[in-house]
């Protein structure tokens, strides 16, 4: 029999286009609107799986990541209120992806949730919560 310690992970990918520009700085060509071909990975992390033997439902993930995708394809996120006056750089688009999935995706296994994005080949950042810890607030 397999021992159960440790700790799982699950994770969905998703890529698309939006477009976007840095402010409060002199950062050349990024104070310019441009595009970027993002790429944002989802982990679930758990320490135990249901009694399906999954730590969550994989279909669930695309469904509510798909959902998100699709409301920042194609858009500047300078304009969207949840970026209103910040700066929308790759680590605040990270936590606020990740707080919009912990609020959907559910399951009683899940300790973390990390997404990470890429905005080229080698530049990525990412944002972690706590699940459980975020549910209750």
């Amino acid at each position: 029999m397999l021992e159960q310690s440790g700790s799982w992970i699950v994770a969905v990918k998703r890529d698309f286009v939006a477009q976007h520009y840095l402010i409060g700085g002199d950062w050349g060509a990024e104070n310019t609107k441009h595009s970027h071909h993002y790429v944002v990975e989802v982990q679930l992390m758990g320490c135990s799986l249901d009694q399906h033997g999954y730590l969550v439902d994989i279909v669930d993930i695309e469904h509510h990541l798909d959902s998100l995708v699709d409301s920042y394809r194609d858009q500047t996120l300078n304009d969207l209120p949840l970026f209103a006056g910040h700066n929308p750089s790759i680590e605040r688009f990270c936590q606020i992806i990740c707080r919009q999935l912990v609020e959907h995706i559910v399951a009683e296994t899940l300790t973390t949730m990390t997404v990470k994005i890429w905005e080229n080949e080698i530049a990525w950042a990412s944002f972690t919560l706590p699940v459980r810890a975020t549910a209750e607030q």
